[in-house]
Parts: structure tokens; sequence; C-alpha cells
């Protein structure tokens, strides 16, 4: 198996910034451990239900370094208000 590449992860994860690609190429992964990972993100119910372990070791760091990207209900910007007469 061969390491990720820029292009990979660019493939893979479009809207990364370079420091964040950075640290996918670090992590060591494979292109099938990158895409365990999104599969752990996009939805890990069915994963679970299937009795598929959590995932862990490059997997588990590129998770952790994937969430980061996801916006968070924190940052979602106050619905606007309506203008007051």
């Amino acid at each position: 198996m061969t390491r990720l590449t820029r292009d990979d992860v660019l493939k893979a994860v479009g809207h990364a910034d370079d420091v964040t690609i950075a640290r996918i190429i670090a992590s060591g992964a494979t292109v099938t451990e990158l895409a365990e990972a999104q599969a752990w993100l996009a939805n890990d119910e069915p994963l679970m239900n299937a009795g598929k372990p959590l995932a862990t070791g490059r997997a588990r760091d590129l998770v952790d370094i994937l969430s980061e990207l996801e916006p968070s209900e924190d940052d979602d910007p106050a619905p606007p208000t309506a203008p007051q007469e």
C-alpha cells in the first residue's frame, strides 16, 4: 500500500487548507485508511450496526483531523432577523 499524496488528499478532501493536507500526509495513512475515516465521519451508525470496530490507528488519526474541517454547531451564524419597524 502506498502512502497518500497531495493529489489523493485533494481528491478526497478538496476544501482542506495546506496545513491540514500536510497533517493528513504526515500521518502516514493510505488511501484506504482515508476512505475508512471518511466513511466513519459520513455516518458511523451503519458501520457500528454492521459490527465494524471503531476506527483505530492512522484511520482514527484521520477521523480526528477531518472532523476539525467540519463546521460545528457553534460556528453557525445566527439566523438573520427581520428589521423592526
